[in-house]
C-alpha cells in the first residue's frame, strides 16, 4: 500500500456529509490558514488546513470538488486578504458598501483559483498518487496565481515556515518548495486519519504505524529540519554595515498634498540628524514625493549633507526617464545608482486593461495611476564597494524576481509605504515574505518603511530588529555583506516547477491512457 491510497477504502466520517456542509468545513479550513502567518505564527494550522480541506474532498465528484475548493478559498482569502477593504475603504475613497462589495468580488476571484485546482485535481489527476498529485496541483496553482494578470503572490503556503523547524527547506527550493511540503504534509496527516477510522477499533494503533503515510510524514519532515543546520552563504571578510532606518509615518491623506509635502521632507530631515554616523540611510518608498528632476536644490543638499558625513542616503522618490514617470529609489551621497519599480500595483500605480476598466473606476469616483515600470535589466545600487539588491513594496513578493534581482549581492533592500494597509495584515504579512527573500538568497535584508514595520532581517529570516508601527521612529543597527550562491539562487524554482508538472502530467495521462 503506498502512501497515497492508505485509507481510501471506506467512508470517512467528513465524506459521509452533505455536500453544504463540507463546503462550510471547506471555508474554515481556509480561514483558519492564515492564521499560520505573521503576526499569529501557528504555522501547523497551514498543514491542519490543508488536512481538512483533503478530507472534505474524499468521494466527490469534480464538480462537488470545485465547489468545496471554492469555498476554501473563500475562507483564505477572506480572512488573510481582508486588508483589501482597509486600502479601498479608507484611503480609496470608497464607501464602506462600495468597498465591500469590491472586497468580495476580488475574494470571490481569487477563490476562483482553489475552485479550478480542486476541481482539475479531481477531474484529471486524482487517479494515480492521489496525494503527491493533488499537493503539486496545488504548487501550479500558487504558480499560476503569481504569474495571471500581474498576478496576486499572497499567502502562499510556504511563507508561514521562514522561521519554522522546517525553514531549510528555502535555501533550497523557496517558497514553493514550502508550499509543496505544506501541502503534501497536510494530505498524508488526513490519510493518517482515513486509515485509522477505516480500521476496526482494536485495530487503530497497528493500522496507524502500518500507514505509509506516517512514515512519509515523518521522513519529510526529519529531512527538513536537518537542512536547517546547513550554511549555503557566509558573512564576507569586511567590517559590519552600520544601518539607519527612517520612519517617518506620514498620514497617507496629506502625504502627497501640495501644503503638506514640505512638512513631511522637515520631519525626515529631522529623523535623520541623529543617524548621519551610519554607513547607510535608508527612507522608504516615495518618502519624497516629488519628481527628482524637479527638486535639484533638495537633491543637491540632501547628497551635500551625505557627503560630509561620509555616509550613503538611499530614499524613495519619483522619477522622469524616457519611458514616463517611474516609482524610484535612487542612492546620493557614498552611494550610487538609480532603480525603478518594475512590479507595479495593479489599481495602485496603474491600471490593467485600462481601456476596459476605467471608465467604470470613474464612475465610482476612485483614483487612478499611471506609472511606467522600469526596464527588465537594471543595475543595483551601489554603497561604496558593495553591490543592493533593492526592491520597491510589491517586487519583494514575487520569488523569481527577486531570486534574478539579489543573486550575487552583498545585501538585499526593501522600502515600502504599507500605509495602504492600515492596521491590518497586510503589513506583518509583507514583512513576512521580506524575510522569506531573506533565507531564500541568504542574505540580510533591510527593510524600511512610512510607518512600519521596519526591521532588520538576517540571512536565516529571523527579525533581529524593528520598529512599532504607526510612529515616526528611527531604527539603528548594523548587518553584514554576504558571499556565496544558495541552491535557490543558482536554480530558481524549476526544480519545484518541474516537479509538479512532471506529476500532474504523468496522472493525466495515465487517466487518458485508461479511457
Amino acid at each position: 500500500m503506498s502512501p497515497d491510497n492508505a485509507g481510501t477504502a471506506d467512508a470517512d466520517t467528513v465524506s459521509a456529509l452533505p455536500l453544504t456542509v463540507r463546503a462550510v468545513l471547506g471555508a474554515i479550513a481556509g480561514a483558519v490558514v492564515p492564521l499560520s502567518f505573521n503576526p499569529f505564527n501557528m504555522w501547523p494550522l497551514g498543514m491542519l488546513g490543508m488536512a481538512l480541506l483533503y478530507l472534505c474532498l474524499q468521494q466527490t465528484t469534480a464538480r462537488e470538488a470545485g465547489r468545496i475548493g471554492f469555498s476554501f478559498g473563500l475562507g483564505l482569502f477572506g480572512v488573510g486578504a481582508s486588508w483589501i477593504y482597509v486600502s479601498i475603504h479608507d484611503y480609496g475613497n470608497a464607501s464602506p458598501f462600495l468597498a465591500g462589495l469590491i472586497t468580495l468580488v476580488f475574494v470571490a476571484f481569487m477563490a476562483l483559483y482553489n475552485g479550478v485546482q480542486a476541481w482539475a485535481w479531481r477531474r484529471y489527476v486524482s487517479a494515480l498518487a492521489p496525494a503527491v498529485s493533488f499537493a503539486a496541483s496545488w504548487v501550479l496553482c500558487e504558480v499560476f496565481r503569481a504569474w495571471f494578470l500581474t498576478g496576486f503572490p499572497w499567502l502562499f503556503l510556504g511563507y508561514a515556515h521562514v522561521t519554522s523547524p522546517l525553514s531549510g527547506v528555502a535555501p533550497v527550493f523557496g517558497v514553493y518548495g514550502l508550499s509543496l511540503l505544506v501541502a503534501l504534509s497536510g494530505v498524508w496527516l488526513a490519510q493518517l486519519v482515513l486509515a485509522v477510522r477505516s480500521a476496526p477499533a482494536q485495530q487503530r494503533v497497528a493500522a496507524l504505524v502500518k500507514t505509509p503515510a506516517l512514515w512519509a510524514l515523518v521522513a519529510v519532515q526529519l529531512a527538513a529540519f536537518a537542512s536547517t543546520h546547513i550554511e549555503w552563504t557566509h558573512a564576507s571578510q569586511r567590517e559590519p554595515l552600520r544601518i539607519g532606518l527612517v520612519q517617518g509615518n506620514i498620514p497617507q491623506e496629506v502625504k502627497f498634498r501640495a501644503e503638506a509635502i514640505q512638512d513631511g521632507l522637515d520631519r525626515y530631515v529631522e529623523l535623520t540628524a541623529p543617524l548621519w554616523q551610519s554607513d547607510l540611510v535608508v527612507w522608504p518608498e516615495t518618502a519624497i514625493p516629488l519628481v527628482m528632476q524637479s527638486e535639484p536644490e533638495l537633491m543637491a543638499s540632501l547628497t551635500a549633507q551625505a557627503n560630509r558625513n561620509n555616509a550613503a542616503l538611499i530614499t524613495g522618490v519619483f522619477s522622469r526617464s524616457e519611458l514616463g514617470l517611474h516609482n524610484s529609489l535612487v542612492a546620493v551621497g557614498n552611494g550610487s545608482g538609480e532603480w525603478h519599480k518594475q512590479k507595479l500595483v495593479p489599481f495602485g500605480e496603474y491600471v490593467p486593461l485600462r481601456n476596459v476598466v476605467e471608465n467604470l473606476l470613474q464612475l465610482f469616483d476612485l483614483p487612478l495611476s499611471s506609472l511606467t515600470p522600469g526596464a527588465y535589466e537594471q543595475p543595483l545600487l551601489h554603497v561604496d564597494d558593495l553591490t543592493i539588491a533593492p526592491y520597491i513594496c510589491y517586487e519583494v513578493v514575487y520569488p523569481d524576481f527577486a531570486r534574478r534581482v539579489g543573486r550575487g549581492a552583498d545585501l538585499l533592500l526593501t522600502v515600502s509605504n504599507d500605509t495602504w494597509f492600515g492596521n491590518s495584515l497586510g503589513p506583518p504579512q509583507h514583512l513576512q515574505m521580506a524575510a522569506m527573500r531573506a533565507r531564500e538568497l541568504g542574505r540580510y535584508m533591510v527593510r524600511a518603511t512610512n510607518n512600519g514595520i521596519s526591521a532588520l532581517i538576517d540571512p536565516q529570516g529571523r527579525v533581529i530588529a524593528q520598529t512599532a508601527q504607526f510612529q515616526a521612529e528611527t531604527l539603528q543597527g548594523n548587518v553584514l555583506a554576504f558571499e556565496g550562491t544558495t541552491p535557490f539562487a543558482r536554480w530558481g524554482s524549476w526544480p519545484v516547477w518541474l516537479f509538479c508538472l512532471a506529476v500532474v502530467g504523468l496522472n493525466f495521462w495515465r487517466r487518458r491512457s485508461q479511457h
